[in-house]
């Protein structure tokens, strides 16, 4: 028995629901087949065929907390754009600063007055005084790592086992028999990441303070929440532990908080005491437009400024020609000022708490092996008795077969998750009944799913409900 689940019922309904999404898309197959002719794997960007669906799911309009698609069919929505629309699709105040901007021009390479007012938001926000931009949080993670690898002059830098910080090739490591190795899934990668970049597990402190012994690390690259191989929390006292390591030894802390953003106003880090020396945070900030920022500590700042006035003229490696460019400023300040509101973060942690206590009720019913975590905004149910500790448990937690099974039955009663894990948020335009009706097409599922065993054994005899 894999997960609690009667695996030749689940191959049964990945089949009924499979017919019954082709059948009710006819617009969306042939949308699909078109572009097949001049898109590569027949989509813009090769994630869009990591859904559980036949063929891709083309999407008309999207606006708050639902979307439509081609075919004519609502959506609610609780991927959210994987977090780039976490506060909703098209939020009013941001469409009207775009549409207002339009009109005032895109990009000049030149600052913007919204320029100087987002820095000051972001400042207030999130603690840091000193900010810059990029396009995607996957430049602001690479560009931080130049200008602290810069500024220390120390060349590694350390993960955690299964973090995820965009397309930045630095993190695919992982940990495989205690080793560090390069992600098989990396393409066209031709250095040696391992001899730069040093891979411990979360919430392991021996282990972090052991491999920032030698003094060479330059940086510690971190979610404060791991969320992308399924949610994994810090230990209590964790990271105030880990903090006094990394300063015992030199090394700087730099947060990714791209996704913990869901924690609150001022992220993870704000709303639980951290002392991060840079912080990055991307997608959400522009309200759904390609944009990111990175702020520096005071001390921290005037190192890299040093550093860069230091080195010989040229191209630094860090910036594009459309970073900072007017839109995308116009976007993030209208969400800073009227989008991301303490009032939006509470109705969103009380819509968030209502779905994950109503998910563990359903798991709790159908006594299945599976657990529940949150983070703010943020939710998922994983395929583990208990919330896992690390990298390693949360990945041997994963089910992409399982998890396609229930995102296609979801999506056929027009609900959408987010397709690589079974992460859910909730955006301030989400309705309790919403929820209610989500709760309810899990519960269809997953009693359509259950192995009638689990009630009975934890160990069921050789052969029950294999897969």
């Amino acid at each position: 028995m894999r997960h609690g689940i009667d695996w030749n019922k689940a191959q049964a309904l990945v089949a009924a629901e499979r017919a019954a999404f082709t059948a009710n898309n006819p617009r969306s197959q042939a949308l699909a087949a078109g572009a097949a002719e001049h898109l590569l794997f027949g989509v813009p960007m090769h994630w869009m065929r990591d859904w559980s669906t036949p063929f891709p799911l083309t999407v008309a309009e999207a606006s708050g907390a639902r979307f439509r698609d081609a075919d004519g069919h609502e959506y609610l929505d609780f991927c959210l754009g994987d977090t780039g629309a976490m506060f909703g699709h098209s939020p009013a105040p941001v469409a009207r600063a775009v549409a207002a901007q339009a009109a005032r021009g895109y990009t000049a390479m030149l600052p913007s007055e919204d320029a100087a007012r987002v820095g000051a938001l972001l400042a207030r926000r999130f603690g840091m005084p000193r900010w810059q931009f990029a396009l995607s949080a996957s430049d602001a993670n690479r560009f931080v790592l130049r200008w602290l690898r810069a500024a220390t002059g120390r060349g590694k830098i350390l993960v955690f086992n299964g973090c995820y910080h965009g397309t930045v090739d630095d993190v695919f490591v992982d940990l495989e028999g205690g080793a560090p190795v390069q992600r098989a899934s990396l393409l066209g990668q031709v250095h040696d990441l391992t001899a730069h970049t040093v891979v411990v597990e979360f919430n392991d402190l021996a282990a972090l303070d052991a491999a920032l012994a030698a003094g060479d690390v330059a940086c510690v690259l971190a979610e404060p929440v791991m969320t992308n191989i399924g949610m994994v929390l810090p230990q209590a006292g964790y990271w105030e532990a880990a903090q006094r390591i990394m300063r015992k030894h030199g090394a700087l802390l730099v947060l990714d908080e791209t996704h913990t953003i869901s924690s609150g106003p001022g992220g993870y880090a704000r709303a639980h005491g951290l002392e991060p020396d840079a912080l990055v945070v991307g997608k959400p900030i522009g309200g759904g437009l390609p944009c990111a920022a990175y702020g520096f500590t005071e001390e921290l700042a005037g190192r890299v400024e040093r550093a860069k006035r230091d080195a010989p003229p040229g191209h630094s490696g860090v910036g594009t020609t459309l970073t900072a460019n007017m839109f995308t400023l116009a976007a993030m300040r209208a969400n800073l000022e009227e989008v991301m509101t303490d009032a939006a973060y509470a109705r969103m942690f009380a819509l968030a708490a209502l779905l994950a206590d109503g998910l563990r009720g359903v798991i709790a019913s159908l006594g299945l092996p599976w657990c529940v975590t949150q983070v703010g905004a943020r939710t998922e149910f994983q395929f583990a008795p208990r919330p896992p500790l690390n990298g390693s448990e949360a990945g041997a937690a994963l089910d992409g077969e399982l998890e396609q099974v229930i995102h296609l039955y979801l999506l056929n009663r027009g609900l959408l998750i987010t397709p690589f894990h079974n992460m859910l948020l909730v955006c301030p335009d989400t309705a309790e009944e919403d929820i209610a009706r989500l709760l309810a097409a899990f519960d269809g599922c997953a009693r359509a799913l259950r192995c009638p065993r689990v009630f009975r054994s934890s160990a069921p005899p050789p052969g029950s409900c294999r897969p």
